[in-house]
């Protein structure tokens, strides 16, 4: 199959819908990351999204909708959470975890019960949900495993060949996956952190829980409520370890591995970098500002492995705010390799 990577205009949005309709599956920006989009409510077509992403079965997805009508046809009730969740932040990176209908398939939710939903606030991606005039299923853009894709080029590294179209909108402003949050109880749960942080939550649904399984890996067995609670998840190709302890600690594990003959990169602030010295190092962002670690997550994840390192170390970040979502994202990328203090 030849993937055509073309700029996101009208036209390019029409085509994208078109395949979509057939059943195709496309890539498509949103705020957060790149999508890999099939009609939600085929079957078939969620399938090939596996297929292509080499996903595995167990993993749901979330469904992607253009309008607060997209909703009803897809959940059984919207709990008075979701009611005042969706006038805050919607649209927007929430993603909302409720009962689902009959309409949509068990190769979606993993045969689970309920049904993750967000209405993204990237205007490419509502105009072709709105086109296609489906639901889109649409995890990251990515082979799985891999970090996920904040530009197109990203996209096609993984993608070439394996889907017919990309439509180009540019790089990602949030960075990171949506938030998702779990309403069916009685009090929301986080199940990911994303763009929409804790305290923003806690400030318009009054106490809001964290499933447990946020800042560490699943149990054997335990069934993943929500994407991207896999063990290995967002990992480039390198072997990355946090280093909690500050700039010393990592400038100390650089050098030890310099020592044992290996090739070490550092994944670090850009505070960090101008203290490195020689020291080879990727920036993820500003320390004062997780926005901008978020927002570069994933592309400096990706340069780890142009480098030409063999080792890579990552400096820990504070879990508040944002920075919850980007601990979250390298505890997973690290597979939990963590030295020094504790992750929280």
């Amino acid at each position: 199959m030849k993937t055509r990577l073309v700029k996101a205009d009208s036209a390019a949005v029409n085509e994208a819908a078109s395949l979509l309709r057939e059943g195709q599956v496309v890539a498509f920006p949103t705020e957060t990351v790149y999508g890999l989009g099939a009609d939600g409510l085929n079957g078939d077509a969620v399938a090939r999204i596996f297929a292509v992403k080499n996903r595995p079965a167990d993993n749901p997805l979330i469904l992607h909708i253009a309008s607060r009508r997209d909703l009803d046809a897809l959940v059984t009730r919207i709990p008075p959470a979701a009611e005042a969740a969706m006038v805050e932040f919607w649209p927007g990176p929430l993603t909302l975890v409720m009962e689902k209908t009959d309409a949509v398939p068990p190769i979606v939710t993993a045969g689970l019960p309920t049904v993750a939903v967000r209405m993204p606030s990237h205007p490419v991606a509502r105009r072709l949900i709105a086109v296609a005039g489906r639901p889109l299923a649409a995890p990251s853009a990515n082979r799985s495993g891999r970090p996920s894709p904040t530009r197109a080029g990203d996209v096609l590294d993984d993608m070439d060949g394996r889907i017919p179209l990309i439509l180009d909108g540019g790089s990602c402003a949030v960075g990171v996956e949506s938030t998702v949050l779990d309403v069916t109880g009685p009090t929301p749960r986080i199940l990911r952190p994303g763009g929409v942080t804790r305290e923003m939550l806690w400030r318009t649904l009054g106490p809001v829980d964290e499933a447990p399984s946020v800042m560490r890996p699943l149990d054997e067995g335990e069934a993943a409520p929500s994407p991207g609670m896999r063990h290995r998840h967002y990992a480039p190709r390198v072997p990355l370890t946090i280093v909690e302890g500050g700039a010393p600690a990592l400038f100390l594990r650089y050098d030890q591995a310099e020592t044992r003959g290996k090739t070490p990169v550092l994944l670090c602030t850009a505070q960090t970098a101008r203290d490195a010295g020689s020291r080879r190092c990727v920036v993820m962002g500003d320390r004062d500002d997780a926005d901008t670690i978020a927002e570069s997550l994933f592309s400096a994840l990706r340069e780890l492995d142009r480098v030409g390192a063999d080792i890579a170390f990552a400096e820990a970040v504070e879990p508040a705010g944002v920075g919850l979502a980007v601990m979250n994202r390298l505890l997973r990328a690290a597979q939990f390799r963590v030295e020094g203090r504790n992750t929280r």
